[in-house]
């Protein structure tokens, strides 16, 4: 029992002892730990970075213009056709009685139009002999052979005659008028004949086929789409979405890199062909499309593949560079210390107020950094001026401010240094955590200390 005293009076002691001494060797140690990484001299690539859409450059739907039952099918997917060539067939059983049909009444109207070319010839020979019998009938009644009333009779006859003639000849006009519009009925109903074969439209390849033997397509609204043919697999394009801030740096003949997931480990190359102007707008951000030629010469590239497109935009060589964390970082000070800070170091009050706003929109855009299309959050246009954190030697900052470069999204090149002095190797502050008190910025953000 004296024994399990005294074991727990020595693990008593050894507690408060350590107690004692965490209390003692971390009191007052309040003051924010920095992560930083060191400024440097190299070279940075900008680049547009875009998601698009593998595309053929010529893709033709082929559809129907009559309505039916598809009989038969020549080809499938991924089938190579010739333009000219029969890839399906509507059951064309309707239409070719509705070509003898139309034919018939074709043959019916040709027999009017003789009939009443042959009454016009009638109405001309009994119009002849009516003018004849008048021209008698007038020189015997001035002879006084043939009395007045004859002589009317005989002029009546000869007019009715006349005026038959032009009845004839409305007649023929008007069969001759019905025989053509029959003559296009049969031309119609044989082009809808036609057009149960249907061929391709183009060379190429089948890449998708819409219909069965036996379904029945509708084509009283819109053609219907049977299949779908790329013309030329081998020379394709990529639309990418390219946001509006970016549009002002591509221009035609830059050449693109871009990878597919079918082969993440191939790169492919391609050159900007068109920037359309046609703008497309989802929750409020908007993007145009980039045309992008490439050749694919082994059809390993498919249409509707998903792209990712980085397009350099600009470079520089042995430059001086800082991370983008240092940009986005701000002590957690109370103003009037920053302020100090400022003064001391040579930069003026309203540089203060004007980094400090510059300095909110550059943690603005550092949060969306590589990310296109980021919704409907607010958009904050770039700025070119900045302030960065140099922690000195004896654990204190130095506001510097610069004048900011190109950037490839994870350094930036310091284009020109407006107050205060920055070198390669010097340490830059990206984050900081007080031990009291929250971060002031995530070791993530500004990255942990590079070596």
């Amino acid at each position: 029992m004296n024994v399990l005293k005294r074991h727990w009076l020595i693990v008593s002691i050894v507690v408060v002892a350590i107690a004692v001494f965490a209390a003692f060797q971390f009191k007052g140690d309040d003051k924010p730990k920095y992560f930083t990484a060191k400024a440097d001299r190299g070279d940075i690539r900008q680049v547009v970075e875009a998601t698009g859409t593998i595309n053929a450059v010529t893709t033709v739907q082929v559809g129907s213009q009559v309505s039916g039952t598809i009989s038969r099918l020549y080809v499938d997917f991924n089938s190579k056709v010739k333009k000219g060539q029969v890839v399906a067939q509507i059951d064309p059983s309707l239409f070719h009685g509705a070509v003898l049909q139309a034919q018939a009444d074709a043959a019916n109207s040709k027999a009017n139009l003789i009939a009443s070319q042959a009454n016009l010839v009638k109405a001309k020979a009994t119009a002849v002999q009516a003018k004849a019998d008048y021209q008698r009938n007038e020189g015997l009644t001035k002879a006084g052979v043939f009395s007045p009333q004859q002589l009317d009779l005989a002029k009546a006859n000869a007019d009715t005659a006349a005026a038959a003639v032009d009845a004839a000849e409305a007649m023929v006009t008007q069969a001759a008028a019905q025989y053509q519009q029959k003559q296009a009925a049969v031309t119609v109903a044989q082009t809808n004949l036609d057009y149960t074969t249907i061929h391709a439209p183009i060379d190429g390849t089948v890449i998708a086929r819409s219909v069965d033997v036996g379904q029945t397509v509708a084509a009283s609204l819109q053609a219907p789409t049977l299949f779908t043919i790329a013309q030329d697999l081998t020379k394709m394009q990529v639309y990418a979405a390219t946001d509006e801030s970016d549009v002002g740096m591509i221009h035609p003949g830059q050449e693109v890199t871009f990878k597919v997931d079918a082969y993440p480990k191939d790169s492919f190359t391609g050159k900007v062909s068109q920037v359309r102007m046609n703008a497309t707008t989802v929750q409020n951000v908007v993007t145009y499309n980039t045309i992008i030629d490439f050749d694919n010469p082994q059809l390993k590239l498919f249409p509707g593949m998903t792209a990712y497109i980085t397009l350099p935009v600009a470079s520089a060589s042995g430059v001086l560079r800082v991370p983008n964390g240092a940009l986005r970082f701000k002590p957690d000070m109370p103003a009037d210390e920053i302020r100090a800070l400022y003064q001391k170091y040579g930069l003026s009050t309203g540089q203060h107020e004007q980094s400090t706003a510059q300095s909110g929109a550059a943690a603005a855009r550092g949060a969306g950094e590589g990310q296109h299309g980021g919704g409907a959050a607010q958009r904050t246009p770039r700025v070119d001026v900045s302030v960065i954190w140099k922690l000195l030697p004896d654990k204190t900052l130095q506001p510097v401010r610069i004048r900011t470069g190109i950037t490839d999204h994870t350094l930036t090149e310091v284009a020109q240094v407006l107050n205060g002095q920055l070198d390669p190797n010097d340490e830059l502050v990206t984050g900081a955590q007080a031990l009291t008190s929250a971060p002031s910025a995530a070791p993530g953000v500004g990255g942990a200390r590079r070596r």
